[in-house]
């Protein structure tokens, strides 16, 4: 990591005790002699009125620390846009795959950032557009999962789905997820896809209920590109990326999915790996 004169700082709405801990974040790297680029949470927590959009946080910044969970981390994966910045995540959240760092480990993983010594992962983004009349009229980067959901009740909707040209199956189903190994765990896991190491290089397309017991979930090469076609009417399709933004979809809209060219460069624990997270969050037996 280059030497660090700006940190940015991106931070969930109601964390307990986040004004001290945002007070004592601010005293630490200012005697470090690094500016501070705060998104407007983080500086209402501070007492101000100012703050800068998340998307322009990661500006100039060699190291992105997000205080909050999963869903936090999501908004701060976009906003890097593909720069080179790792990102340190601090837990405040639910379930907290992703966010695995506590505050208790804050300082020692800040100490380490100073000095070159953290681990940092990789971990691939996927690139989804909406093609409209041959037109790309949407683009958008996930790190966990680009869905094709039903908005209307109790209506199935039809997804005429291709991998590299070829044609797959037409879904008949609650939607479809189409996600990274790092979105394996998240709402793929809830809809019966299975989960896959973060190294292993592949896109997964997990039907949700489906009317067709048959239909299950399938691993594709992640240099494949999936189409869906949207077959439902007007407005009953709703397009969601990572959970967070989307739009809806028109009939004959286009969705093509392939990897991203960017990654995001997480920060984890020393001695905790991808078994170890899955063994405390998902409750599974200790040895």
């Amino acid at each position: 990591m280059p030497d660090i004169k700006v940190v940015g700082v991106i931070s969930k709405p109601g964390i307990p005790h986040a004004s001290s801990i945002l007070s004592e974040l601010c005293a630490w790297w200012a005697q470090h002699g690094v500016q501070m680029r705060l998104d407007h949470e983080s500086a209402r927590y501070l007492g101000s009125h100012g703050g800068l959009p998340r998307e322009q946080v990661p500006e100039g910044a060699q190291l992105l620390i997000v205080l909050g969970g999963d869903g936090t981390l999501l908004a701060a994966a976009r906003a890097v846009g593909g720069r080179e910045i790792p990102i340190l995540p601090v837990n405040f959240g639910g379930l907290g795959f992703l966010t695995a760092i506590t505050l208790d480990k804050l300082y020692p993983e800040l100490e380490n950032a100073l000095t070159g010594r953290q681990r940092v992962v990789p971990r691939r983004m996927l690139h989804g557009e909406v093609q409209r009349d041959g037109e790309v009229v949407a683009s958008y980067e996930a790190l966990n999962d680009i869905v094709i959901s039903k908005t209307q009740i109790a209506r199935m909707i039809d997804l005429e789905t291709y991998v590299d040209g070829q044609f797959v199956s037409t879904f008949k189903a609650d939607g479809l997820i189409i996600a990274t190994p790092t979105g394996s765990t998240a709402y793929s896991l809830s809809a019966g896809g299975p989960i896959v190491f973060p190294a292993v290089e592949a896109i997964c397309i997990t039907p949700v209920c489906p009317h067709m017991l048959t239909n299950r979930p399938v691993l594709v090469p992640s240099a494949s590109v999936i189409e869906i076609v949207c077959k439902a009417s007007h407005k009953e399709v709703y397009l969601t990326i990572d959970g967070q933004v989307g739009e809806p979809l028109a009939v004959n809209d286009r969705v093509v999915c392939r990897s991203s060219a960017h990654q995001v460069h997480l920060i984890r624990p020393p001695n905790m790996f991808f078994f170890d997270v899955l063994r405390e969050k998902l409750k599974w037996g200790e040895r």
